[in-house]
């Protein structure tokens, strides 16, 4: 659990009162992430997240949460910011910003098969399409800039063969953004995160309905196709050795591509954008993991899983046969 500020019960409850959420009846810190502080909040009203933000600003957060809200509005199963009487979403705990939304229903989902990468796939267009219309802009702030910056703060900490890796990588990736193709791509918000802890499931074994995505702290202006290789990355694979699950792939797109057909482009550009998730998340670890933050039982992710990704999707690149 990752717990950078220590909530107490009077800071939440004078919070709740705030957005007419009744009194607290409990307050737990939530045994997940490691980017935010957050607490499971049961008041009077019902079942919601506190989260505190420990690295968003008071300026870059509205871009969030609006797009939350803007989703539910239009009928997505997403988490939506609970306002207060003058419509205020953004709030400040110790100086820092804050927020509550509602608690989705469900549990996750950490051994996904077919039936639940199509789900996965199709809510992930619907959200793309639903999107299109945010009148906010941000871009991605864990995209190719920030990459740029990061390499060479932990490329001290790295073998030779790690440095060698990285660095091709990111000069591969910096070529393909500035090529014509890469232009081409469409664009728009997204999640930027869509793992498996981040979707809800609720239902019999064999039969669950996905109930909800959540966790849009990442989230930006960048290509779709960026937003399906992330997912694609970790709903579609053996987690042993990083390989696809081409049968699990192949269904996600399809799924996908059945709400949102995907351009000529997109299908030819789809193995070096897989590469560039893999990249993504595994300086993001790195950093995690040399650069630490304190925070009350920490524990970072292992970065070495997504640089067997990133090996294997440079080794086998993998082209969706699907195309509607």
């Amino acid at each position: 659990m990752a717990v950078f500020t220590e909530v107490t019960l009077g800071e939440a409850q004078a919070l709740a009162a705030r957005l007419n959420l009744g009194s607290v009846q409990n307050l737990r810190g939530i045994t997940a992430g490691i980017e935010n502080t957050n607490y499971f909040l049961s008041t009077d009203a019902g079942e919601f997240v506190l989260t505190v933000f420990e690295r968003l600003s008071f300026e870059q957060l509205p871009f969030y949460l609006h797009l939350m809200k803007h989703l539910a509005q239009r009928g997505l199963a997403v988490p939506d910011p609970q306002a207060d009487e003058e419509g205020q979403i953004l709030f400040e705990l110790q100086g820092k910003p804050a927020a509550v939304v509602n608690k989705l229903r469900g549990g996750h989902q950490l051994a996904p098969d077919i039936f639940h990468c199509e789900q996965v796939g199709a809510e992930l267009a619907r959200m793309h399409l639903a999107a299109q219309d945010f009148p906010q802009h941000q871009e991605n702030l864990r995209a190719l800039s920030w990459w740029s910056e990061t390499v060479p703060v932990v490329l001290p900490f790295l073998s030779p063969t790690q440095a060698e890796l990285l660095s091709a990588e990111l000069a591969f990736q910096q070529n393909l953004a500035a090529s014509a193709s890469f232009a081409e791509l469409p664009r728009g918000p997204i999640h930027a995160d869509l793992f498996r802890d981040n979707v809800m499931f609720e239902g019999l074994p064999g039969r669950e309905r996905l109930s909800g995505c959540f966790d849009f702290y990442f989230a930006g202006v960048d290509s779709w196709l960026f937003d399906l290789a992330i997912c694609l990355n970790d709903w579609c694979i053996d987690h042993a050795n990083g390989r696809l699950d081409e049968a699990r792939a192949e269904a996600f797109v399809r799924a996908y591509e059945s709400v949102r057909p995907m351009s000529g482009v997109e299908h030819r550009l789809l193995p070096a954008m897989l590469r560039a998730a893999a990249l993504r998340f595994w300086l993001s670890r790195l950093w995690d993991v040399y650069l630490p933050r304190d925070a009350a039982l920490l524990k970072p992710h292992d970065p070495g899983h997504f640089e067997r990704v990133l090996r294997e999707r440079i080794a086998r690149p993998w082209h969706a046969l699907t195309s509607l």
